[in-house]
């Protein structure tokens, strides 16, 4: 349960992120307010490590395979991707939109077993899940 609670928090997070940084884009520029954002982020995870332990900073050099250390140059894409798709879009097309990219994408993920992940056999009822997903984008859009 306390997994599905995490993930409601990520999603609502992620939503209210993505509209204050679109808010600080517009009077600040596109990687002024994408560096203001990685900023903060790493001034909150030092915080955050001097507050609950100090993990060794040295063992990221022990990570393998190495381009599992890009998370933070993805973190700029998707600061940035948000940004313009709620300035173009507006927050709630943005938010399904990118909800079911994020479906699709991890779902992939797991039916090959990428990037290190167990792969996982086919399910009909996510592939029809897939499907009421797009139907949904579908009528969301419908005017």
């Amino acid at each position: 349960m306390i997994g599905f609670i995490i993930a409601l928090l990520s999603g609502a997070l992620m939503s209210v992120q993505g509209v204050f940084n679109t808010q600080v884009t517009k009077t600040t520029g596109m990687w002024v307010s994408n560096g203001w954002v990685q900023l903060t982020a790493f001034a909150v995870c030092v915080a955050a490590w001097f507050i609950t332990g100090r993990d060794s900073i040295a063992s990221l050099a022990k990570v393998e395979p190495k381009y599992v250390l890009l998370g933070g140059v993805i973190g700029a894409g998707i600061t940035w991707t948000v940004i313009k798709s709620i300035e173009i879009l507006g927050p709630a097309k943005s938010a399904l939109l990118i909800v079911v990219a994020q479906l699709l994408v991890s779902y992939l993920i797991e039916l090959f077993g990428m990037f290190g992940m167990d792969k996982e056999p086919f399910e009909w009822r996510k592939l029809i899940g897939m499907v009421v997903a797009a139907v949904g984008i579908t009528i969301f859009q419908w005017k």
